[in-house]
């Protein structure tokens, strides 16, 4: 970190306030005026501050903003933004010196309530002009708030505000991880979350929203981050909201056949077990541990990183990235998010790990609370074979190698369909690696276009991805 880089929200209150050039409004729902309220008690808020305002009542907030459908959403901290920096700036470009910068600051917050378990959740942002005059650029954030008073929780929303306001001014010419790590300024994640960053305009030409969300990641600032199917940024729990889901969990580096198969199998045991009506509501999920990637690989490299969403977009999936190293640790992720099916497609090799007393060593129940953790009461989990290289036996669920003091439990586990073996497989993809298909692009050696669709032979030419280096 840069020694003399400004951490305390009241300095940075403080240095905003005394910089004659930014103007704007805040404009807070949910939290109080947290936010404000620090540029208030810093000192020489005048100098900053056009407008403060809060919109509690929902007749009120409509006459302002129009009506909405969520009131906690990212389209309603769109909506504000764009109203209030259309405001500020449309009644005082006139009135202000030529080299002002005009913002507009907004949240849109379910703060926690009284009597209340839930944790609380927002959205945050800040419409901007880098520069006197310019273009709008935009910074949206969305937030879980995790401390257990609603009086923390301001307070916390408050840090984060002013966090991003000084990042949108004083941060631009930082690194990404600079960039990313001073929203957290004064926070810890057992206090607040960031799950999803968007930037955008041309105070951010040439960087990627999705890079800036990857850092999220990378510094543990949350569990996990998403990306639909035209690889834009998206909250997760929206998305996961309501759904039944399959997950895949994969390297993907690239995206093989053997990946396709396991989903295409996993699909139809999948819908067959779906409720009768929620057969079109299935998310299929391609997930990619970031903490079994840096464990495998030990450094991470973000281009190399997008290229591997970049192709499950192109197949039609979303993606999700997540810093779960445990199977049952992703499963309580996502039953938080849906209270439908869920269900993970695996490797029979995986299964090894899976029944190892020693994975879960910092368990306080142990491999028992694990598996109770994984599978719940929606949960199944979906064996997909392999074949022995030397016995050429095919290799299952119900003839797997596992420990002797294990094989009750997994009695157990198959008779309430907790877990089974997938039979629809294709037995001609068998023995395809990613790491063996990388070795072979990154080494120029033929065939390696046969493991693979397509559509990720065609991009890894087109692309030169992942060291390829042959014709396109």
């Amino acid at each position: 970190m840069d020694q003399g880089r400004i951490t305390d929200c009241k300095q940075k209150a403080f240095r905003i306030n005394l910089n004659r050039k930014l103007y704007g409004t805040f404009a807070e729902i949910g939290a109080g005026q947290e936010v404000a309220r620090n540029f208030f008690t810093a000192g020489a808020a005048a100098g900053t501050i056009a407008k403060t305002m809060s919109a509690y009542d929902m007749k009120v907030s409509d006459d302002i903003y129009g009506k909405s459908k969520r009131y906690v959403s990212k389209e309603r901290l769109e909506t504000m933004l764009n109203k209030e920096f259309n405001l500020v700036v449309d009644r005082l470009k006139e009135q202000r010196d030529e080299d002002t910068q005009f913002f507009a600051f907004a949240d849109t917050v379910a703060a926690k309530s009284y009597g209340s378990t839930l944790d609380g959740q927002g959205w945050l942002g800040v419409r901007f002009q880098h520069y006197p005059a310019a273009e709008y650029s935009q910074i949206i954030l969305h937030v879980k708030m995790k401390d257990k008073e609603n009086l923390q929780q301001q307070e916390a929303l408050g840090i984060m505000g002013v966090n991003i306001i000084y990042a949108c001014f004083y941060h631009l010419e930082s690194s990404r991880r600079e960039f990313t790590e001073s929203l957290m300024d004064g926070l810890s994640t057992e206090r607040i979350e960031i799950d999803m960053i968007s930037i955008e305009g041309p105070a951010y030409k040439g960087i990627d929203s999705r890079l800036a969300s990857l850092e999220l990641v990378k510094r543990d600032f949350c569990q996990a981050i998403m990306f639909d199917e035209n690889g834009n940024v998206c909250q997760p729990s929206d998305a996961l909201y309501k759904k039944n889901i399959l997950v895949c969990r994969g390297s993907f580096r690239p995206p093989t056949l053997v990946n396709m198969d396991m989903i295409k199998a996993g699909v139809e045991q999948f819908q067959k077990e779906v409720k009768e009506g929620d057969k079109d509501n299935i998310l299929v999920l391609p997930e990619i541990s970031m903490n079994k990637l840096l464990q495998r690989e030990g450094k991470l490299d973000n281009e190399d990183f997008l290229s591997r969403v970049n192709l499950l977009n192109e197949m039609g999936h979303k993606v999700l990235i997540t810093r779960f190293q445990r199977f049952h640790e992703l499963s309580m992720y996502l039953g938080r998010a849906t209270k439908l099916k869920i269900g993970f497609v695996l490797g029979v090799f995986n299964l090894a790990d899976l029944f190892s007393d020693d994975q879960y060593i910092n368990h306080p129940y142990g491999l028992l609370g694990a598996l109770g953790n994984l599978v719940g009461h929606h949960t199944s989990i979906y064996v997909y074979p392999q074949k022995d290289d030397d016995s050429e036996k095919i290799l299952n669920f119900q003839n797997a190698s596992l420990p002797k003091h294990v094989q009750p439990l997994l009695d157990y586990l198959c008779e309430r369909k907790h877990f089974s073996d997938l039979t629809n497989y294709d037995k001609s993809v068998f023995g395809i690696w990613s790491r063996t298909v990388l070795s072979m692009i990154q080494t120029g050696e033929e065939g390696w276009e046969k493991m693979v669709p397509k559509s990720v032979a065609n991009s890894v030419k087109e692309k030169k991805l992942f060291g390829y280096t042959g014709e396109s």
